[in-house]
């Protein structure tokens, strides 16, 4: 199997180590193969991909859709390096409003599947990061949902005090008065 799949404290998000093939010309890798994830029990159809590429410092998140446009997400990194985190923000469950915080980097080849229900956010920690995401369904804009970055009841521990934040991640809600999933 070219995966390692790995429970973390929020033993839905899974760390995926995909199995990469150096060779003299570079390294090949599998990002994704329904299969064996469907074996280690990602079952998620994902439906739209989408790359992001920012620059040091910039903070994305913490995002989320709002049924019925609810996706899980499986999210690499094929240059550069970023710290990816994923809260619980399903209200009737144990671990609701925890987070878990993993590097991602082109180098490592680590990518994280964040389940439904969950917000994500991730920091770049390179000069440049280009990020792939996998979406369960396709990106609703009337659906957006988000918990500003900073939110002391969760303190998630960026390692950046002032990171780049577009306008709208600058004015999303705290966790006490985000949407929560049931």
């Amino acid at each position: 199997m070219p995966f390692l799949f790995k429970k973390l404290d929020l033993p839905e998000v899974v760390l995926v180590e995909a199995r990469s093939f150096p060779d003299e010309r570079g390294k090949f890798l599998e990002m994704y193969k329904k299969s064996d994830f469907a074996r280690a029990g990602i079952k998620a159809e994902f439906v739209q991909d989408s790359i992001s590429i920012s620059k040091k410092n910039v903070l994305r998140g913490l995002h989320f859709q709002k049924p019925p446009h609810v996706q899980a997400k499986l999210i690499g990194v094929v240059a550069g390096k970023i710290l990816d985190v994923a809260v619980d923000m399903r209200k009737s469950f144990p671990n609701f409003g925890k987070w878990v915080a993993q590097e991602l980097s082109d180098e490592n080849a680590k990518m994280l599947y964040i389940p439904e229900g969950f917000a994500h956010g991730f920091l770049v920690l390179s000069e440049e990061a280009r990020v792939c995401y996998k979406m369960s369904k396709e990106y609703a804009p009337g659906s957006d949902g988000g918990v500003i970055w900073n939110d002391l009841k969760l303190n998630i521990s960026w390692p950046v005090d002032n990171p780049i934040l577009s306008e709208k991640d600058s004015k999303l809600p705290s966790f006490e008065n985000a949407f929560y999933f049931e």
